[in-house]
């Protein structure tokens, strides 16, 4: 039994077109090509597929997953891992929901507020081993520092920006106006400076490949749902994808 390539993208929540991209980069080549030129999936495809959407959950690069699916572990070990890892995740969620029914309840019955049950299960240092692992101790470190340094306000500031910008996207492309026209251009601008305004990120270390990092993101963008629904789904996050690799050929 196998499904085509328009079930399988419906299925798992992403596009056509990334599965061809994955099959472009060696990650996962389609089990047989119909008569008509259709992909066809069959049950062992879907748990490479399984693994490879795992694995952009734990926040890997597209490269760095094809050095895991490279490897000689059998496909059910490497999916217990990842099972392990997604059981913390949901411990942290379970905790996250039963520390902000805790704030409303208390807001609501009047009652003084406990610092130490509000910001349980909330912890940006859960990627600490991730990211040290990918880029080094000091691109967490010196990010970690800079974003301890905003203080309550300047993150607020901070996360405001972030929204703000995924808003004007997000309008961008329901507008129908071209990736690589002027609007779209002047956002993805905007998109880079706010890259490379943090430290520890491949766009703010000098001498850098800036060019290589914001292309890279944008296809990230499209292959991860998390970051479609930022810009409005699949549609949007093509759409950012496209206006970055336009800007990029033009100024980076």
């Amino acid at each position: 039994m196998d499904w085509s390539i328009q079930e399988i993208a419906k299925l798992a929540g992403t596009t056509s077109r990334t599965l061809r991209h994955y099959d472009e980069l060696g990650l996962l080549a389609p089990s047989r090509i119909a008569a008509n030129g259709y992909r066809h999936y069959d049950e062992r495809a879907l748990v490479r597929l399984q693994r490879i959407l795992l694995l952009r959950e734990l926040g890997l690069g597209l490269p760095a997953i094809g050095e895991v699916l490279a490897g000689d572990a059998p496909e059910a070990r490497a999916l217990t891992a990842h099972l392990g890892w997604l059981r913390q995740e949901q411990s942290r969620l379970a905790r996250q929901i039963a520390s902000v029914e805790t704030t409303i309840e208390r807001l609501e019955g009047g009652e003084r507020l406990m610092a130490e049950e509000m910001f349980d299960g909330f912890d940006h240092t859960r990627y600490k081993e991730e990211v040290e692992e990918r880029w080094g101790k000091e691109a967490y470190a010196s990010g970690d520092r800079w974003w301890r340094g905003l203080g309550e306000a300047g993150q607020r500031e901070w996360k405001a920006r972030v929204a703000e910008l995924n808003r004007d996207w997000i309008a961008a492309a329901e507008s129908g106006v071209a990736p690589d026209g002027p609007e779209a251009q002047a956002l993805a601008k905007r998109h880079v400076e706010w890259l490379t305004a943090v430290p520890g990120t491949p766009a703010a270390v000098p001498g850098g490949d800036v060019k290589a990092y914001v292309v890279g993101l944008g296809e990230m963008y499209v292959a991860d749902p998390r970051f479609g629904a930022n810009y409005g789904g699949a549609g949007g996050a093509e759409f950012v994808r496209d206006a970055l690799r336009a800007y990029a050929e033009r100024e980076l």
